[in-house]
């Protein structure tokens, strides 16, 4: 299998102490989610697994979706998770203890196949964009540690439940995390034209959504 060749150079993996590494993870659930996730898969066309993926998080309808691209490269909407727990509300991520999941495009920065809420894939928040905003707004203490994660509770992730967290971990761990976008929105911008914003977001915020906007057009 491709992947498992690269899981290797493409993934933090913790294989001291007991604890389980990803190639391990991915042996012990990759044949069930193969099974519950192909034939999505050849429905719409798209190899298992994918060259690529998009994860596209939606705040306000506590969705999050799986694209992959197939053979002509159009994507193609494979699944739709609930979110099961998503602390905050409108509005991105500002700073430590704020309690909000963040909002802009995103990628993997590595996997953990031994979270506290089962497995767990972690977001690149703050990124290059978030750091660079903070320092013009002069905020420090940005805060981290953004997963998409398994169990049912969560402060400023996303709970996905432990049967969706195997699944998007094995096609995370299979595709290799460089291959990855998320889109974290507010709203589903292919449906709302705006959103509401709380009183005293900065004002960059408009141009982060819009930003979001035009990604999302990609995803029909």
């Amino acid at each position: 299998m491709r992947s498992l060749a690269i899981i290797g150079l493409l993934v933090v993996a913790v294989g001291c102490g007991g604890k389980a590494t990803t190639a391990e993870r991915v042996a012990t659930h990759g044949e069930a989610v193969k099974a519950r996730l192909s034939p999505a898969f050849a429905a719409q066309g798209v190899a298992y697994p994918p060259p690529s993926l998009t994860l596209i998080g939606l705040k306000a309808e506590k969705r999050l979706e799986v694209w992959a691209p197939d053979a002509s490269g159009q994507p193609r909407l494979l699944k739709v998770y609930p979110i099961l727990a998503a602390s905050g509300g409108i509005g991105p991520k500002l700073r430590e203890g704020d309690q909000q999941v963040p909002e802009g495009l995103y990628a993997i920065e590595s996997l953990n196949p031994n979270s506290r809420f089962h497995l767990a894939l972690r977001v690149n928040y703050p990124n290059p964009d978030d750091r660079r905003r903070a320092q013009a707004d002069g905020r420090t203490q940005l805060g981290g540690d953004i997963m998409i994660h398994g169990s049912n509770a969560s402060i400023g992730c996303l709970a996905m439940g432990d049967p969706a967290a195997e699944e998007l971990f094995v096609l995370a761990a299979l595709t290799g995390p460089r291959n990855i976008q998320i889109i974290l929105s507010p709203v589903d911008f292919r449906k709302e034209a705006s959103v509401i914003l709380p009183a005293g977001q900065p004002a960059w915020v408009a141009e982060r959504h819009a930003q979001i906007k035009a990604e999302l057009r990609r995803f029909r």
